[in-house]
């Protein structure tokens, strides 16, 4: 076991070893996520195991931390909590992907070293919310008084005719 992570693995020689991983990871670090959150202070936790079962290289752990996401409905921050497990098959081509049991995600390594901080990002970008919300209704006009009366008048009053401009130039004969 690692106190601090690697930048990059190999996770088949880390399966091959039955590895496992286990740090933090910075949110500025994750440059996807990082222009979608509100705040980048603070960090992935990572728990990885990498291991054989049979002839299948896999991934397994979960990943946590909290998230300041935009709210959609009143653009204020949302704390949004991630506590996400992690289940991947180690896979280097399409045929193999179709062929992982169900319960599987591909992990697709051509050869050599990834990105460790790639892998956490993609997890966490597929679990994010299209347009996350706070919990509670936040999107509330608020009316006082004053304003509801105006909205009554400015109700009341007829809108003006946008052609009543073409009425008076065919009265006048200018056209």
């Amino acid at each position: 076991m690692l106190d601090r992570l690697p930048e990059y693995i190999d996770p088949l020689h880390l399966a091959d070893k039955r590895g496992t991983l286990k740090g933090q990871i910075p949110l500025r670090s994750l440059d996807r996520l990082a222009k979608m959150l509100v705040n980048d202070a603070g960090a992935v936790s990572v728990d990885l195991f990498f291991g054989r079962e049979g002839r299948l290289a896999k991934v397994e752990g979960r990943i946590e931390t909290v998230l300041e996401l935009e709210c959609q409905n009143c653009l204020e921050a949302v704390k949004w909590p991630i506590n996400c497990p992690i289940k991947l098959g180690i896979v280097s081509s399409i045929d193999q992907a179709n062929r992982l049991p169900e319960d599987y995600e591909p992990l697709m390594v051509e050869e050599g070293k990834i990105l460790l901080k790639n892998i956490i990002e993609d997890e966490i970008l597929l679990i994010l919310p299209a347009f996350p919300r706070h919990q509670h209704t936040c999107f509330v006009p608020k009316f006082d008084n004053n304003s509801l009366d105006t909205l009554a008048n400015d109700e009341q009053s007829s809108p003006e005719n946008p052609f009543s401009i073409l009425a008076k130039l065919k009265n006048t004969g200018d056209l």
